[in-house]
């Protein structure tokens, strides 16, 4: 991804921008290089964090490009790819369009509190501001800034949260309601591996419209059975904007499980991460709304979220889920691991690090289920190629060119699934990666009729089925006549509305668009947006 080029004096950090380019490795100078040198480096490094990368020089262009990071051997310098700019809160190189700190040299400064002292320095129940100023301990990393110097807010990891969940404790956390193990992999109900049906979940993001429709007919064409006999499910994350509800509608009337994943799909992926409360209500509450007016879902099965480029909105994210009454989110990713991790109650700690650039994790106890997103083994030989990163969305597994890589891929993640300890596995899509790559679509559906045809013990499921089995484990024999997963078994007849409302909408919150909205219900006044889901114009 980039050059690198070392360097041993600030006199040659300061010619760093123009000479990386030219590919110059700098070398530590011999002893009788100027001591004052070395005095500036100590000087230019003495506040930078282990391993962190900052600017010489702010600016857009190759400046934006350029960052160096003090090391024990010398300063070491990188120049990002053409096409990148370095982002200085992530660090690393993304898209130039992404990057929105160029004339920022350094990371933030941020105070920390002073929560680990030798003596107290405030009384019980109280802990003390960066300035030493004493606060509630409630008041800790609770989204707002209650101390002076704000940093009541600037230490909320998973480990430094004063009010974080505690870890597992299997005799207070018991099903029904409760779920969770030490290492995240044990199968609920103690039973064997072996007698553990295999549950699939496919799901699907972003908008069903005509672009899709047809994809999703193919796949699920009633024809794919599981070993009960009832038709293969799935699990449909919605955004709204050129949603065509008469065909969410039916979607549910098949059996198909519809969750939210936003009204606005905001592009800016900081948004999901620092959103508050009120704007996850906002665009996930909201966007419920929408789907059940606008795709008539009157049965409440609308539970799950998944957030937009599957950024996890901290606490914020989950204290909205538990106050809106969501059953389940989908969006926090586990790396790679064998065995893979079983869903879990947020009521304890997550059994796995919180995984992913700049990711906000949620520290606190919240009543939800985390359907996690497991990393994929992206590898073709597992056995012998060399160690790869894990990929969460399948369209995002980069390596797979081909039909036959695909469906290679596919058998070795079911059977590290299958042959561990039976965790669902989770096949995550983009409609438009199967749609686009016929061969794939091939691959893909030859790979799930094989399945079906030589297990017994393997169920495609929806996410909210997969809770229930959780919630009531079941062994391979009793899954046949498990209730919840033969519900809209097989469901035949005509769909809800053979022509459905085509609506030209506008609103003031999307300015200068008409936006066609398709529904089997009225059409409303204005296009649903975030203030105004219902589409009747009370904002």
């Amino acid at each position: 991804m980039a050059r690198y080029a070392r360097v041993a004096t600030l006199a040659a950090c300061l010619i760093f921008a123009s000479a990386v380019a030219d590919g110059h490795r700098w070398r530590r100078q011999a002893d009788d290089a100027p001591k004052k040198d070395e005095s500036l480096e100590q000087e230019l490094c003495k506040d930078k964090d282990a391993g962190e990368w900052f600017r010489l020089i702010a600016g857009e262009g190759d400046n934006c490009r350029d960052v160096i990071q003090c090391t024990a051997s010398g300063i070491q310098a990188i120049r990002c790819p053409a096409g990148l700019y370095f982002d200085i809160e992530k660090q690393t190189c993304d898209w130039k369009d992404a990057v929105k700190n160029c004339k920022v040299k350094n990371k933030e400064r941020k105070v920390k509190p002073l929560l680990y002292t030798e003596e107290p320095l405030c009384p019980d129940g109280q802990l003390a501001c960066g300035d030493s100023t004493c606060v509630e301990r409630g008041l800790f990393c609770n989204g707002e800034k209650d101390c002076p110097d704000g940093s009541d807010e600037n230490s909320c990891d998973i480990d430094n949260d004063p009010n974080r969940a505690p870890p597992c404790d299997a005799s207070q956390c018991v099903l029904p309601d409760c779920f969770c193990s030490e290492d995240g992999t044990i199968i609920p109900g103690d039973l064997p591996a072996r007698d553990v049906p295999q549950m699939i979940t496919i799901t699907f993001d972003d908008a069903i419209n005509n672009n899709n429709i047809e994809l999703y007919k193919e796949i699920f064409n009633g024809k794919r059975k599981n070993p009960n006999g009832c038709d293969i499910k799935a699990t449909f994350f919605v955004s709204h904007k050129y949603t065509n509800y008469s065909a969410v509608h039916e979607t549910h009337r098949k059996g198909h499980e519809i969750a939210v994943h936003s009204i606005t799909h905001n592009d800016d992926e900081r948004f999901w991460s620092n959103a508050t409360v009120d704007d996850w209500g906002k665009e996930m509450a909201g966007m419920r709304v929408i789907i059940e007016k606008f795709a008539n879902i009157t049965d409440n099965s609308v539970v799950g979220v998944r957030a937009p480029y599957l950024r996890v909105g901290g606490n914020n994210q989950f204290t909205m889920m538990e106050e809106q009454a969501f059953l389940y989110d989908s969006t926090i990713t586990a790396p790679l691991s064998n065995p893979p991790l079983w869903p879990y109650t947020m009521y304890f700690r997550m059994p796995h690090r919180c995984h992913g650039n700049l990711q906000s994790c949620p520290t606190r106890s919240h009543a939800v289920w985390e359907m996690v997103m497991n990393e994929l083994d992206r590898r073709e030989d597992p056995n012998n190629d060399e160690y790869l990163p894990g990929c969460a969305m399948v369209d995002s597994c980069s390596n797979i060119l081909t039909g036959d890589q695909f469906y290679n891929f596919l058998n070795h993640n079911f059977d590290r699934h299958y042959d561990q300890n039976r965790a669902p596995l989770g096949l995550y899509f983009h409609a438009a990666w199967l749609r686009n790559n016929p061969e794939f679509l091939e691959a893909f559906l030859y790979w799930v009729d094989e399945i079906l045809q030589s297990h017994n013990d393997v169920y495609f499921v929806t996410m909210t089925q997969v809770i229930q089995w959780i919630q009531n484990p079941r062994t391979i024999t009793e899954a046949k006549n498990f209730e919840p997963w033969r519900e809209k078994c097989a469901v035949e007849g005509i769909p809800a509305c053979w022509v459905p409302h085509s609506c030209k909408l506008t609103s003031k919150e999307v300015p200068g668009e008409t936006i066609n909205l398709q529904t089997c219900v009225r059409c409303p006044v204005n296009y649903p947006w975030l203030n105004d889901p219902t589409g009747d114009g009370r904002y």
